[in-house]
């Protein structure tokens, strides 16, 4: 949140207004907004996945609030790629119109497709391709391949009559990528020598010196691993990592192992990749996870999600011996992901249940079982020194990603008054080349916890923190009406405590002499009561028991 509330002027005519609604400062929920001349381009509309400080919460959607008075001025959405985290917040905004036309490549809008169809909206969508030019209002865009860890991610050129911005999605530079498809530096170079006015870049390996290793270097060790690996292989990954399935595919099939894909996102997005081309399926490799009881240990791979220690994901249910597939002695299960700031303990917990289990657990600090996505700092260098920016605002990810991006550039010769560090809702407007911090708007959390969109809030997060931590005290007390004297109770009831409610007979006295002495003072209000029992009880539970709860009083007049 930010620190200070800035209401930018309106905007003028002929000036570029954009605004990071997600992704900075953290890695997830990129979405940003541009406009002009009365008209808003949204690029990417993704999620964050809740951290263990958000009990209960399933999703964490950008703030977009702001945007519902403004909704019928939306002219499009560009999507970069098919990830969750610039996809997952589609069908909510959907939800406020349903008719905001959909752009992006064909894997990338069949796979939200299949998601929104799972919300009952049918989009309205334009497929577009690298090197493809769009009109979009007063947006005229320009598609540019981008290498990343999933087939047809696109940057996107946005020109206005305010400038020009890059905004390169999600990549990277791998120079042999599987399937071929190379990131676009003549493209990059022809926009550079154009002019590029603001260069909105991936930021999220930006602190990792020299390149990312390529794609295809993985390959070898799955292929190793499964070979020694005497009973079941389990692989997890995203399941829209593409590259990392088609990698896990080809090692089975040289090992002569059947596969059988396990967690619904994984089977429809990898459905999705086949029947379009992007994974390209042994014969015969491929089984129906019903069937695969039926093929010897030593003869088939699982590949599920659950790389991230998601709760209710297959690999997490596993380890709690919570689902079907019961580890032991023997299997070897495969991490092939890396591991996304703030899930670290998760991730060893699931590592730890695996190996009491017997599993010898395979991931990326023992083994090259997976390489990132992202472009690495020698390739952000690259990037500046082709393209030669006016001005740099780097975005997906954390702070101190920020600012060894923004140190990069600097490095390649970019004034540093050229590179901005901003937060989500920092506001922007581009003119004449000229890039200026204009505002800051007051943007937050957006939870989904089930079927509830945005109605929880930091408070009641805080409330279900103390519930797994502190535990949960109720008191119920009667008291004469007319003279405010104790007639039953207190009646003290906990959860969560080692201790038998015996424990707090010390403190009933107390709260009885605190409610008579209330009762002298002619307090007589039902809400100051149980403020009182709230004090008593809570004050001798924080000193005796060296606990702080959370307290439930309800005092009932009769």
């Amino acid at each position: 949140m930010p620190d200070v509330v800035i209401d930018p002027a309106p905007l003028e005519a002929g000036t570029l207004r954009i605004i990071p609604i997600g992704g900075l400062g953290e890695v997830g929920r990129n979405m940003t907004s541009y406009e002009i001349d009365g008209k808003i381009l949204i690029v990417d509309c993704g999620v964050l996945f809740p951290e263990e400080h958000q009990p209960g919460v399933d999703l964490i959607l950008p703030d977009f609030g702001f945007l519902k008075s403004r909704i019928d001025d939306i002219v499009g959405v560009v999507l970069t790629h098919g990830h969750e985290d610039h996809i997952g917040a589609v069908p909510y905004l959907l939800k406020l119109r349903g008719d905001i036309p959909l752009i992006g490549s064909q894997l990338t809008l069949a796979l939200i497709e299949a998601k929104l169809k799972e919300h009952r909206i049918k989009p309205y969508t334009l497929t577009v391709k690298e090197g493809g030019h769009e009109q979009i209002g007063p947006f005229r865009l320009e598609f540019i391949a981008v290498n990343h860890s999933i087939p047809d991610a696109l940057a996107v050129a946005i020109k206005t009559d305010a400038g020009t911005v890059l905004a390169t999605g999600d990549f990277k530079m791998d120079q042999l990528p599987l399937d071929g498809r190379l990131t676009d530096l003549r493209e990059f170079a022809r926009l550079g020598e154009e002019g590029v006015d603001v260069f909105m870049v991936d930021s999220t390996n930006a602190d990792v010196p020299g390149f990312t290793p390529l794609e295809r270097s993985i390959g070898p060790v799955l292929d190793e691993v499964i070979n020694r690996a005497p009973r079941r292989v389990i692989v997890a990954s995203f399941s829209s990592h593409v590259h990392r399935v088609q990698q896990v595919l080809d090692a089975a099939w040289a090992n002569h192992r059947r596969v059988a894909l396990l967690g619904r996102s994984m089977v429809r997005n990898m459905t999705i990749a086949a029947d379009l081309g992007y994974l390209k399926v042994p014969e015969g490799v491929l089984i129906d996870y019903k069937k695969a009881g039926n093929i010897p240990d030593d003869e088939i791979v699982y590949m599920s999600t659950g790389s991230q220690g998601e709760p209710m994901a297959v690999l997490s249910r596993m380890a709690n011996r919570d689902h079907q597939i019961e580890i032991g002695e023997g299997d070897t299960v495969i991490l092939a992901s890396s591991l996304i700031p703030g899930n670290e303990n998760a991730v060893y917990r699931v590592i730890d249940g695996l190996t009491k289990l017997g599993a010898n657990v395979v991931h990326k600090a023992n083994a090259k079982v997976h390489v990132s996505g992202h472009a690495a700092a020698g390739e952000l260098l690259y990037c500046y020194n082709i393209l030669k920016p006016k001005n740099v605002l780097p975005i997906h990810g954390e702070y101190r990603h920020l600012f060894a991006n923004a140190k990069l550039a600097q490095d390649t010769g970019i004034p540093e008054k050229n590179t901005f560090i901003g937060e989500n809702g920092t506001v922007y407007d581009l003119r004449g080349g000229e890039l200026s911090v204009v505002g800051q708007l007051d943007l937050g959390f957006v939870y989904v916890d089930g079927s509830t969109v945005g109605e929880i809030t930091d408070a009641d997060l805080k409330d279900r923190r103390i519930l797994a931590e502190e535990g949960f005290i109720s008191v119920i007390v009667v008291v004469d009406a007319s003279t405010g004297r104790v007639i039953t109770g207190p009646e003290i009831h906990a959860r969560g405590f080692a201790e038998d409610d015996s424990v707090f007979d010390d403190v009933k006295p107390k709260i009885i002499d605190a409610l008579a002495e209330a009762a002298r003072n002619g307090v007589r209000d039902s809400h100051a009561l149980s403020q009182i029992v709230r004090r008593v009880l809570g004050g001798w539970v924080n000193r005796r028991l060296r606990r702080r709860p959370m307290l439930v009083p309800l005092v009932i007049e009769a």
